[in-house]
């Protein structure tokens, strides 16, 4: 994928997962979502399996398993299907992708700069601190927008 490919679907996607960032829709009920719905339509653990096409046991364990997160998405997706409902599968960044991105640009521009500004220190070349403030945003810039999986090299 092409840089400019790369910044229009971060863009893409944060404008789609904005929504979510701030939302407490989404957060798991403290029994799991299999169980607050299942009780909240006020079917049996057996019904659930017998809808499932497991039995009452498993059913039990489908339901631990979501908590201790160990369900899978497929159980997961059965589950919700024998429940009426439809499993919605989502990463919702911390923040938004563009400044995961710019942040760790930053951190890269700094760790580049700070190699090159001892080297030049040594050989008393060194930087007046605006012309490395301005070097170091430059930098940063130019990775951000380049943004390639050399950006996720570790630091």
């Amino acid at each position: 994928m092409k840089a400019q490919e790369r910044i229009l679907a971060r863009k893409n996607l944060d404008k789609r997962l904005n929504k979510l960032r701030n939302s407490d829709a989404f957060i798991r009920p403290p029994r799991g979502w299999v169980k607050a719905i299942r009780e909240a339509l006020g079917m049996t653990t057996a019904q659930l399996g017998q809808r499932i096409g497991v039995s009452q046991p498993r059913a039990l364990q489908i339901e631990s398993a979501e908590l201790r997160g160990t369900l899978t998405i497929e159980s997961l997706e059965r589950a919700a299907q024998a429940l009426n409902c439809r499993l919605v599968y989502a990463l919702v960044p911390m923040e938004p992708l563009q400044t995961t991105v710019e942040k760790r640009a930053d951190a890269l521009a700094a760790k580049r700069l700070a190699h090159t500004s001892h080297t030049m220190s040594l050989e008393d070349q060194s930087l007046h601190s605006d012309d490395a403030g301005q070097q170091l945003h430059d930098l940063a810039k130019k990775l951000a927008e380049k943004s390639g999986s050399e950006l996720w090299e570790d630091l």
